[in-house]
């Protein structure tokens, strides 16, 4: 990534955080956005899905999660394993016991045994029509969504407030396409 990348990704991760939060004081989105995933992607009972425990004003995802562990599919959640790695997932169920990671996220226990997911929604600061997302600049998801991919098919869902959306989201050689981009108001396929 060069300089400008970075400070252009610097100062818009500024500025997509104080959108994001305005947002999300206007109040929650769950049963809209799960309305939206339902109608436009067909998850099958046997998937591996992975979402994320939500910070700060984060679209909570959780609701969706226990949608899908109703309808069968093995939910996970990631855990962060050290810096400069994919993430690794974990099974989770809803009023399991968990741990804090090392960016004070709670994450399953080792216990709770690793997944591979089939179906992955993705946090995100902001996001571009062409299926870019501004994450929080670890790179984590990239490298996972990079990596799962060389392993088998997948589908990376990006979940945001639709106000979330900014078509000069910067990209870079390292930053991984989504599959879907799915707000409150639409869900709508990445055409690669």
């Amino acid at each position: 990534m060069t300089a400008s990348l970075f400070d252009l990704k610097a100062q818009m991760r500024v500025d997509a955080r104080r959108t994001r939060d305005a947002a999300a004081a206007r109040g929650q989105i769950g049963a809209a956005l799960a309305a939206n995933i339902e109608s436009a992607i067909t998850i099958p009972s046997t998937a591996v899905v992975s979402g994320f425990w939500p910070i700060g004003s984060e679209v909570d995802i959780m609701p969706t999660l226990a949608r899908y562990a109703a309808l069968g599919c093995a939910v996970a959640l990631p855990v962060v394993i050290e810096r400069g790695t994919p993430l690794a997932f974990r099974r989770w169920r809803d009023g399991d016991d968990m741990d804090t990671g090392p960016f004070g996220i709670a994450e399953p226990k080792r216990a709770a045994g690793d997944l591979s997911p089939d179906v992955l929604f993705v946090p995100m600061l902001s996001f571009s029509r062409a299926g870019f997302r501004l994450g929080y600049g670890g790179g984590f998801y990239d490298r996972t969504l990079r990596g799962l991919r060389a392993q088998k098919s997948i589908v990376a869902i990006g979940v945001a407030f639709a106000v979330q959306e900014n078509p000069e989201t910067p990209h870079g050689s390292d930053d991984e396409q989504l599959d879907w981009i799915v707000t409150e108001q639409k869900a709508f396929k990445i055409e690669t």
